[in-house]
């Protein structure tokens, strides 16, 4: 009679921890611009970590979770498309920034055959592997802000070069002039 007892407390706390799981997930992908399915098949720890620590440098995340639970948090996001991919030892990338997620694992893929790109999502938009692939030959949301301001500043850095032109050469002109006059 303990066991069964015993049985029975583990199995509601470990109901209790699979539904937080999902539902911390769930909301995860509501809020990810891109998310990306990979097979990932005899990743060691010390791989698996790198991997995770190379995508929250680039503010990505990847979750390695049973694909049940892991459809479960797909169901009621733009990303629900992505549950039928899931078959074998998967696990997902994803992010808020259109690009990380994909750039990340499409890098960490093509050093490490042990992890391949199945598909992804961008917003409701199904992508094959060639798209995630493309996707991830983008530039990152921060490069191209950077881009931009740098389009942005190149016409005023240009003005105030042309405008200062004529002060710079006017200073040249009387400075001649005066070492002339010195000279003379």
């Amino acid at each position: 009679m303990e066991s069964d007892a015993g049985t029975n407390q583990e199995t509601i706390v470990d109901r209790t921890q699979k539904k937080e799981l999902v539902d911390s997930l769930h909301g995860k992908l509501k809020d990810a611009s891109v998310v990306v399915v990979t097979k990932q098949a005899g990743l060691t720890v010390a791989e698996v970590t790198e991997l995770r620590r190379n995508m929250r440098a680039a503010g990505a995340s990847f979750k390695v979770a049973k694909n049940r639970l892991t459809r479960r948090a797909l169901d009621g996001t733009k990303y629900a498309h992505l549950g039928a991919s899931l078959k074998g030892p998967t696990a997902i990338a994803y992010s808020t920034d259109p690009v990380a997620a994909a750039k990340v694992a499409v890098e960490f893929a093509a050093k490490n055959e042990k992890l391949t790109i199945v598909a992804g999502g961008l917003g409701e938009r199904a992508l094959d592997v060639a798209a995630v692939k493309a996707l991830a030959t983008l530039p990152s949301l921060p490069e191209m802000r950077a881009k931009f301001l740098g389009l942005l500043n190149a016409p005023a850095t240009r003005l105030a070069t042309v405008l200062r032109a004529p002060a710079a050469q006017t200073a040249r002109v009387i400075g001649a002039y005066a070492k002339k006059q010195g000279a003379a």
